[in-house]
């Protein structure tokens, strides 16, 4: 294996592992980013936090009318769980990576403008890798053998 697939190896993993800890931080209230009584398990909405606090910027009111909307709450679940599975086991990337790209878009829409820069934050730069591994992986560059 070269080092451009042991990079992109690394960095499928990386990716995997940002979106499966933010799904079972949220699930089961690890004491990260979620305390557990805030878990969804023990009862509360995985995007209650996020969107009827940190929302800031002109859209904003959208963003806050999606709080702890249980669809809003499922789709966001399923979504963080569906593109951390696809990463980590190298399936349906495409897919994972496109799911993750409008999620991370969406997140962006929510914090316009950024505290930190006028328009890039975290967010576009994690928009940015999953759609170079979406372009590997429909490439067929992703594979390791």
């Amino acid at each position: 294996m070269n080092i451009q697939k042991i990079m992109f190896l690394k960095l499928r993993f990386v990716m995997s592992f940002i979106f499966l800890w933010a799904f079972f931080d949220k699930l089961f209230g690890l004491g990260f980013a979620t305390t557990s009584s805030k878990a969804w398990l023990n009862g509360a909405s995985p995007t209650t936090g996020f969107l009827s606090g940190a929302v800031k910027g002109p859209l904003a009111p959208i963003f806050h009318s999606l709080a702890g909307v249980a669809i809003v709450d499922w789709l966001f679940m399923l979504g963080l769980l569906f593109i951390g599975l696809t990463l980590l086991f190298n399936k349906y990337v495409l897919w994972g990576a496109v799911a993750g790209i409008i999620m991370m878009v969406l997140m962006w829409l929510a914090l316009l403008f950024p505290a930190n820069n006028p328009l890039i934050d975290e967010h576009i730069v994690y928009a940015l890798v999953l759609a170079l591994l979406a372009i590997k992986s429909k490439k067929g560059e992703l594979s390791y053998r």
